[in-house]
């Protein structure tokens, strides 16, 4: 986990080696995956799903790596776990998605990457809340252009 934190691919790929589970949780639920993520460590990630981390794990609170992107405004770790299969409308534990969570942050870029990718936008939170209402209560115009502009185009 240190590691994966810290981005030492030299000491993952060697601790891999040896047949380390990269799937394992720690007392939080984190897999190395979910943390090299939270912390924008591009090349551990990659090695970890190389050496096959579940990119759709998640924590003790549902949460996955590619919300902690999304929450974190990491678009080429977004990127590259959409490509390696990321669930796109994965919820945690209140029903947040990834793309909740980068429109309530204001993340906009990553919204626009994750509603092209194919991500719902009609997805409800626990309160019934859509990821359009969330952008509207964080007054994030941005976000709510570009859900209002990809709704007409899809």
């Amino acid at each position: 986990m240190n590691a994966a934190r810290l981005g030492n691919v030299a000491e993952l790929k060697e601790l891999l080696g040896t047949g380390i589970d990269p799937n394992a949780h720690d007392e939080k639920g984190f897999t190395p995956l979910i943390i090299a993520c939270y912390h924008n460590h591009l090349k551990a990630a990659e090695a970890l799903i190389e050496s096959g981390a579940d990119v759709n794990a998640v924590d003790n609170g549902g949460n996955t790596a590619l919300m902690g992107a999304s929450f974190k405004g990491y678009p080429e770790i977004a990127q590259l776990l959409i490509d390696k299969g990321a669930d796109l409308n994965r919820q945690h534990g209140n029903g947040g998605t990834a793309l909740m969570f980068a429109a309530i942050f204001g993340r906009n870029d990553l919204v626009s990457l994750l509603l092209d990718a194919g991500a719902d936008q009609k997805v409800t939170d626990s309160r019934g809340l859509t990821v359009f209402d969330l952008a509207a209560q964080q007054d994030n115009k941005g976000a709510l252009n570009m859900l209002s502009n990809y709704s007409t185009r899809s």
